[in-house]
Formats: structure tokens, sequence, C-alpha cells
């Protein structure tokens, strides 16, 4: 893309009134943005209102400043660090899979490796979506780190939205999988700002390591702040560019059913892993399900739906992340973890269960938490953390 049209398309993307369905139908029409500027503004409203061909007839507030910063963005890449670069409509970089949904971004924003930039970025039919709550339970985070990392390692790229929480585990899943040869991204996070800034800051070491080992996206342009209504609209990026999309927890208000849901529109498969009845993160999920979700417990399962062989996979789990047998061994080696279970329980109910002292207990609970086999929660719970 050179600076005109990278001026043009820029142009096109600030002009009041054109979103992006309008703009496809003037691209159809006249072509490159270049030629849309060189239009009459009778000829413009064959394809937009009145109101909108004049306001392409006129010079977006801000249009030129933003055109010098974005340029001097993508030659001021460091030699050392994450390649810059611009994909639009027309660029054959452009991923098939969101050209196959309603409402592709005219431009996506990206930041990766330039072996990744420089030829193909997006892997074709091997994307899953990894969604959830910002909040999960110890649990849950788990969960997504594990999935993650075993589905990175079947050859998937784990998509996500950079958020705290199973985000955020999910990427981090994926890097521990990650090969160093930089030919397929490991993790692609979709992000709800432009790509000069990084939200929440708690994830810029993590947004650094996806750059080095994924992508960074975004349709929105540089110094686009953490505006609520950008996260909802990134969503359908996120299920857009994966053949499906995997929840791992999620209450019934989350932002997660709203990507769960675009999937479901855009033909691809949702996933939910159950968890317990008594936790609101899980009753999202719970209503995925009941919803035609498939129901997972395991890598496995995933990779069977989406025909995706798991024997050419070393050291693929084939059980869920709490494998029966490991589970059955914690509970004849450590009474404290049978008397616990699956859901979270409080010191006194401990007590009961095991007939322990609470001095004893509370030093046999110290243990199992720093041997990463249970989780402190707030109330003063604890809660059995499954391990792959």
């Amino acid at each position: 893309m050179d600076h005109d049209e990278l001026g043009a398309w820029l142009r096109l993307t600030l002009t009041p009134g054109i979103g992006n369905g309008a703009a496809r139908r003037l691209l159809a029409r006249f072509g490159l943005p270049q030629a849309i500027f060189q239009q009459t503004e009778a000829a413009l409203q064959l394809c937009v209102p009145a109101a909108q061909a004049k306001a392409l007839r006129e010079i977006p507030q801000g249009w030129e400043a933003l055109w010098q910063t974005t340029a001097q963005w993508l030659a001021n890449a460091a030699p050392q660090g994450p390649a810059r670069a611009i994909v639009s409509l027309g660029d054959l970089r452009y991923p098939q899979a969101l050209l196959d949904t309603e409402d592709p971004p005219l431009l996506l924003y990206l930041m990766g490796p330039a072996s990744l930039l420089q030829h193909q970025p997006f892997p074709s039919d091997r994307c899953l979506a990894v969604v959830g709550s910002r909040n999960p339970t110890a649990q849950g985070a788990e969960n997504a780190r594990l999935f993650a990392r075993a589905l990175c390692g079947a050859g998937l790229t784990i998509v996500s939205g950079l958020a705290l929480g199973v985000d955020a585990a999910a990427h981090e899943g994926a890097l521990e999988a990650a090969t160093s040869a930089g030919t397929v991204a490991a993790t692609i996070a979709v992000v709800g700002t432009g790509l000069d800034r990084v939200y929440p800051r708690k994830n810029l070491d993590l947004a650094h390591r996806i750059a080095a080992h994924g992508l960074i996206v975004s349709e929105y342009p540089l110094g686009t702040p953490p505006l609520p209504g950008n996260f909802p609209k990134r969503n359908r990026i996120i299920s857009g560019l994966s053949q499906g999309t995997l929840v791992v927890e999620a209450a019934l208000a989350s932002g997660s059913l709203i990507t769960a849901r675009m999937a479901a529109e855009q033909g691809r498969e949702v996933f939910a892993i159950p968890g317990s009845i008594h936790a609101p993160q899980s009753r999202g999920c719970h209503a995925l399900i009941r919803q035609g979700a498939k129901l997972v417990e395991s890598a496995q399962d995933v990779l069977e739906e989406l025909k995706i062989p798991a024997t050419t996979v070393p050291g693929l789990p084939h059980e869920g992340v709490n494998a029966p047998g490991a589970a059955a061994s914690d509970e004849t080696e450590d009474p404290v973890l049978a008397a616990l279970g699956y859901d979270p329980m409080g010191l006194d109910a401990l007590i009961a269960r095991t007939g322990m002292d609470a001095s004893t207990l509370q030093v046999a609970l110290l243990e199992l938490e720093l041997d990463g086999r249970i989780a402190r929660l707030p109330g003063g719970l604890f809660q059995r953390v499954g391990r792959g």
C-alpha cells in the first residue's frame, strides 16, 4: 500500500456516516478508495444517500494528521522489534475467513514478526477462539491456559481479546506451546484500541510477547482509546477469524456470549466447558450447552469436532484437564483434596468433612496451595485446581 492509497483508505474510514457496508458498496462500484473521491456527488448518490455523498466530497476532521501519524508508525518500526502493516479488503493477506462474514473491517492494523507479515499472517482454517470471564475462578484460568497450550500444540492458532482473565490465560497457554520458527502465529490478540496503546496496561508484557510470536490486530485507527463500545464490536473479528469459539467460563451477562452468538451466526462451531452449578461464571457456559454448543471436557473433543487429527501431535492430552486417573490418585494420597471436591468450600465445612483441627487443616491447605493443587478464593473459600 503506497502513501496515497493509505491516505484514501483512512479518509474513507473517517468519513462521517460511511460504515463498512456503505464503503463496500462504493468500493464495489468505483474500485479503490482514490477513485471514490474522484466521483461527482451525483455519481456517489447511486450508491449512498445524499448526505453521505456530500460527506464524501468533504475532508474529514483530523484526516491529514492521522494520515501523517499512521505513515510514520508504519515507517518507524524498530529493526529488532515487531513489524507493522495495514491490510485492506483488497490485499491478498486479508483473511478469507473474515471476508466470508457479514461485516468485515475495511482495514486491519497488524503487529507481529516480519516473517508473518510479509506473507500470509493469518492461518487458513487453523484458528480457534478461546474466550471467557475477565474474573474467572482459579480453575477457569487454568483450564484456559491448558486448553490453549494443548490446542496450539496441535497446530491451531489461538485467537482471543487480550482482556484480563480467560483471554490472558489463553494467550499465555498458546505462547507456552509456541515454536521459535515464526512461520505460523501461535496466538492472535484482537484488541479494541489503536495499536499504539495497550489496554489493559497490566497486559503490556503479554502484548510484547504476543507481537514476538503471533499477531496483534485492530480495526481501529491509531490513537483510538479503550471506548466501551469498541470491545463488543471487535468480538465479531475474534469469531470471524476462527473455525470455532471455545467459551471457558462466562456469566450470563458476559461479553463472551456475544462472541459465541456471533460465531453461531457466522456458521462457526461453538464449544463450552461446563463448571459447577453453584458458580456464576459457569452459568453462561451451561446456557450455551442447552442451546446446542458442544460440551467440551478435553482438547481432543475440540479437535474431533474440527476434524483435526490429534494423533499427529506429540504429548496431546486425550483426557480432560482433570484427568480421572489423576483425580483418583490425588484423593487416595490426600484426604483434604478428597473432602474438598471440585466446588469452592469454606474452612468450617472442611473441618467438618475431614475431622481435622483448624491449625492442622490450615497447614495442609497452605501446602496444597503452594503446590498449585488448590486456590484461595475471596470470602475465605478454597477450590481444587485440576492440572493437565
